[in-house]
């Protein structure tokens, strides 16, 4: 072979990459296409959510704080007053009040939801599965019944004279009790159905996260000698972190903005005891012809409740489990 002859395997494969590089191109600009066709068609799809969610979220909180501003009622023309709304619902003592009652609603419920959750969450686990499904349909049974039913069931119970309780502690020698009726009764009173209305969801979410951890942590914690405690202490509640970060968060913003409880049974007394935000947001509202005021001390709740959540954020960590 000459040196002239030799040039022509290189010369195919040149053509052969630029056969190779059209090929290529030709094949990505389908698929851009195909990206591009797809991209069209979720947008597209996406559209009437986005439209919704602009008509009832986006577009009522934008005019909510456009009206927190402005001295405004139904029955006169607005007036911007500038920062003085939110002025005054910060300087209110009652409104501060509300919001104080609201964390120690908070500390009587969500942390009692939490402990009878893991608990009964731990005895679903530890039964047979005929009487696992029992418990978690027993459990989750008070969570389907409005609040409203429950408001009057725990009224009827709760009675001076002719309520259970009082009538189950009379055979103790107990006197009976205004459980409604005085105030250092009454926020606790209001905690005990909210507990048992509350405990039916977190407990399912802690039986679907038990069951998520591998069995391997707990036979190998068993060949070591481990017990029920240190299984828990050194296995459950580490493996359950982001779970229990989620139920703190939601169980602290669902409990102080309750509301059906303390309207139902107590109308928010006595002596305004049972007055949580919420309850008095509403009543402010209905009440007073200055809307402003109202929309005010919603939106500086909403503060309240974000910052309070960044915060649980902040000192709970959360983290992506690796197994």
């Amino acid at each position: 072979m000459t040196t002239r002859e030799r040039p022509a395997p290189q010369a195919a494969r040149v053509e052969s990459r630029k056969t190779t590089r059209a090929e290529t191109g030709k094949k990505n600009g389908r698929s851009k296409n195909f990206e591009y066709r797809d991209n069209k068609i979720a947008y597209l799809m996406l559209t009437p959510v986005v439209g919704l969610l602009g008509v009832f979220v986006i577009w009522p909180a934008v005019y909510a704080v456009i009206l927190s501003f402005q001295d405004w009622s139904f029955y006169k023309p607005a007036v911007n007053v500038g920062w003085r709304n939110y002025i005054n619902v910060a300087t209110d003592p009652l409104f501060l009040e509300t919001i104080t009652r609201g964390f120690k609603f908070v500390l009587m419920t969500v942390p009692t939801i939490l402990v009878l959750a893991f608990f009964f969450a731990s005895l679903v686990m530890s039964v047979g599965r005929k009487a696992s499904t029992t418990l978690k349909v027993s459990i989750y049974i008070p969570t389907i019944i409005s609040g409203v039913i429950a408001s009057i069931l725990f009224v009827l119970i709760y009675d001076y004279s002719g309520g259970l309780l009082n009538w189950v502690l009379a055979h103790f020698g107990v006197e009976n009790i205004p459980w409604l009726g005085d105030p250092a009764w009454a926020l606790p009173a209001i905690a005990v159905p909210a507990v048992w209305l509350g405990l039916g969801l977190p407990a399912l979410i802690m039986v679907a996260a038990m069951l998520d951890i591998p069995t391997e942590y707990y036979e190998a914690a068993s060949m070591e000698g481990a017990n029920w405690w240190e299984k828990t202490r050194y296995i459950t509640l580490p493996q359950m972190k982001n779970v229990s970060l989620y139920l703190i968060v939601t169980g602290f913003v669902g409990a102080i903005q309750q509301f059906e409880l303390p309207l139902v049974m107590t109308q928010g007394g006595p002596l305004s005891s049972t007055t949580l935000p919420n309850l008095f947001i509403f009543n402010h509202f209905r009440n007073d012809i200055n809307v402003g005021y109202s929309i005010a001390a919603a939106l500086l709740l909403f503060v309240v409740l974000g910052t309070v959540s960044a915060l649980i954020f902040r000192f709970i960590n959360s983290e992506r489990l690796v197994d």
